[in-house]
């Protein structure tokens, strides 16, 4: 999950405190992730002949290393630096080297990466609903748009906020965040708030305030910012029944 480099949309930068991003591998469970998701993401990049991928939600780097451990060129990005620091730490641990990494705004995307061309871009750990407003939204899509060569690809997730919405909360707790010795759930849900609670063994609680998105709203924003062929995956599975997982994949392309 990434934090947003904006302070007037949420201060999601200042909630990614030094102390959170310590604790965030405990919520993440590396191996348990890679294990499971891993092996997807690197199929459907690979599917499109994708070498050069933008992780522009690294967070402490999970999805980045597990890229770069799958032979692709990873460029990290985060809103947070103290979330990007520990992502550089957790590569230097596993011998991976990122080919950039760098805090960038996903609004101003384009500028942040150079006006660089990449084959793909991934946005993944529910981290696009820490925008809350349409426009910046639409814009944020667009930047990343920009970014993406000729017929590249985006795959960007979220929580199934239909299924919370219309039904409460509840998780299998196998996807994206696997992690042991962490109670998450949220303390507040609305239309217009999700807010999630995390509350880890040794005490420490830490929250994080996200946008509810809808799986078809999603994908009518896509289709806004100029992306086609819009896919969906449910828990890493299609067909998938949109009130029964987890965790919704959105993947969608540029046209050629």
């Amino acid at each position: 999950m990434s934090a947003v480099l904006n302070l007037n949309r949420g201060n999601q930068q200042q909630q990614y405190t030094s102390t959170f991003a310590e604790h965030w591998d405990d919520l993440v469970g590396w191996e348990a992730r890679l294990a499971r998701e891993g092996h997807f993401y690197a199929r459907l990049l690979k599917a499109q002949g994708c070498r050069k991928v933008a992780d522009i939600a690294t967070g402490t780097g999970v999805n980045a290393v597990g890229l770069a451990q799958a032979g692709f060129e990873v460029t990290a990005t985060d809103g947070s630096e103290n979330m990007l620091a520990k992502a550089r730490e957790n590569a230097a641990a596993r011998g991976i080297r990122f080919a950039d990494s760098k805090v960038a705004d996903w609004l101003h995307l384009d500028e942040a990466l150079g006006h660089a061309q990449f084959d793909a871009v991934v946005c993944l750990g529910n981290s696009f609903t820490h925008l809350f407003d349409h426009e910046d939204r639409r814009d944020a899509l667009r930047a990343i748009h920009r970014v993406l060569r000729p017929s590249g690809m985006l795959v960007i997730d979220q929580r199934n906020y239909d299924r919370m919405l219309d039904h409460g909360y509840d998780s299998k707790h196998e996807l994206c965040y696997t992690g042991a010795g962490v109670q998450v759930g949220p303390v507040e849900l609305n239309p217009r708030l999700a807010k999630f609670e995390y509350r880890f063994d040794n005490g420490s609680v830490f929250q994080l305030n996200m946008y509810p998105l809808r799986q078809h709203y999603l994908t009518h924003l896509l289709e806004d910012a100029g992306f086609v062929n819009v896919e969906r995956f449910g828990d890493l599975q299609r067909p998938y029944d949109p009130q029964g997982v987890d965790f919704v994949q959105q993947v969608a392309f540029k046209a050629a």
